[in-house]
């Protein structure tokens, strides 16, 4: 009679992420069919919205825009009735000389995005920089918006 070693059994993990994970993979695969062309022919597909952050301090209202690849030439930026908006386009890049395309996610084409300001502004003294892919827009906060200590009089 001969002897069998035991081992226990080995406990599967399961990640629900798995299965968000094959449901991209299910929509990519619809995608990757003839509709998207037609999708992308009809601009269903073209939109992009990049992402954006807002802040303040006391004096200052912040909004940062992820722009990669685009040029400052490419961007609009207005300030109108409480509201930022950033707009412009990122244009395709034609490199790929030598045969098709085997996978493309990157989105080109026209954007826009508009956000209300959480305080009034001054206009006339907003700035603008752009660097490494990042649109950093500075908005003075109008005096009437900005805190004020009140004095208590002894009475």
């Amino acid at each position: 009679m001969s002897l069998i070693r035991y081992y226990s059994p080995e406990l599967s993990t399961w990640s629900p992420f798995d299965r968000l994970a094959s449901l991209r993979d299910e929509f990519n695969r619809l995608f990757e069919s003839g509709a998207e062309s037609s999708a992308r022919e009809h601009g269903l597909l073209a939109a992009w919205a990049p992402a954006l952050d807002l802040y303040q301090d006391r004096d200052h209202v912040f909004v940062k825009v992820e722009l990669p690849g685009l040029k400052k030439e490419d961007i609009e930026i207005t300030v109108h009735d409480g509201a930022l908006s950033v707009s412009g386009e990122r244009k395709e890049e034609q490199e790929n000389k030598e045969g098709d395309s085997f996978r493309s996610e990157r989105v080109f084409g026209r954007f826009h995005r508009s956000v209300a300001l959480p305080a009034a502004v001054d206009a006339g003294k907003v700035t603008a920089s752009y660097k490494d892919g990042i649109l950093t827009v500075t908005l003075p906060k109008a005096e009437e918006a900005k805190p004020k200590q009140i004095e208590i009089s002894a009475s």
